[in-house]
């Protein structure tokens, strides 16, 4: 009988309370803000790290889930006797976690030769970021404890990811600017007419499909959109920094609107935080 463990980074933002219920394991990405070193979600939290980044000349820089961190995690899963290890990592075109979880699963297999006709370890690509696989993640782990076979999981996992759409409006360009997912002469034009980017990201790359004018328009197309592409009674997420009133706008038009509530509401994550800035809003949904 199959006995299965779900993994992730830190990037996928998953709430802790699905973590816990769910058993599963989430590996932080490092963060390095000035002369300090942080491990995204160990000894900072979102709130904190906005301060960080509205302070900061310059954005702070992430990287990748230290080697180290994925040995201890397939060496851990090996010896509590299961059967398969699915990691699902942050997109391997913003970051070098996905390729360093290949180096150290082969480098654990050399290490322990006897572990691979016991344990299957299979690693993929997100391809996205934050809750565009962290729903993808918590809805395997709810398969996996229901008794289901490894393959059937996987097979979810990405179905679920070939067809994920996070889509977010940055209220405030700066970061997105200074991140390089929008030129500073387009940043400029936006902040001096008011209009906000709304981006998603399409084979792991970003791309800005509409301009709205103003934070509420913004918000109401980024509903209509979520409205228009998401596929009927499948969970979505709603995600946010630290502009509550953004949110309770977004929540309202999302309670008109769609058929289910959201399966997470939840800040936006240290890292993610880093390209969107702070100040965003957004609807994380498959189609």
């Amino acid at each position: 009988m199959s006995k299965i463990k779900i993994g992730t980074d830190s990037t996928a933002d998953i709430p802790k309370p699905f973590c816990e219920e769910l058993n599963i394991s989430v590996l932080p990405l490092s963060i390095l803000a000035g002369e300090k070193e942080y491990q995204d979600g160990v000894d900072i939290t979102p709130s904190e790290f906005y301060r960080i980044i509205d302070e900061s000349k310059e954005l702070p820089v992430s990287s990748q889930v230290a080697s180290v961190l994925y040995s201890e995690l397939f060496e851990e899963t090996w010896k509590a006797g299961y059967t398969d290890l699915i990691q699902v990592t942050l997109n391997s075109k913003g970051s070098g976690t996905y390729q360093a979880a290949v180096l150290s699963r082969d480098l654990f297999y050399e290490e322990h030769p006897e572990a691979k006709e016991q344990l299957a370890s299979h690693i993929i690509d997100s391809k996205t970021y934050s809750m565009g696989y962290g729903i993808a993640v918590i809805e395997g782990a709810q398969l996996a404890k229901s008794g289901v076979s490894a393959q059937e999981v996987i097979d979810h996992i990405e179905e679920w990811l070939a067809h994920s759409r996070p889509v977010f409006v940055t209220l405030d360009l700066r970061c997105v600017k200074k991140s390089g997912r929008i030129s500073p002469a387009a940043a400029f034009v936006g902040d001096a007419v008011g209009l906000k980017p709304i981006i998603t990201f399409e084979n792991g790359d970003a791309k800005i499909v509409g301009k709205a004018r103003g934070a509420r328009k913004a918000i109401s197309a980024l509903v209509e959109r979520c409205r228009k592409e998401r596929r009927p009674g499948t969970n979505y997420a709603i995600v946010y920094g630290y502009n509550t009133e953004a949110l309770e706008f977004l929540k309202e038009a999302c309670a008109q609107i769609m058929d289910k509530p959201p399966i997470a509401e939840y800040q936006v994550g240290c890292v993610i935080s880093i390209n969107t800035g702070p100040n965003m809003i957004g609807t994380l949904y498959r189609t």
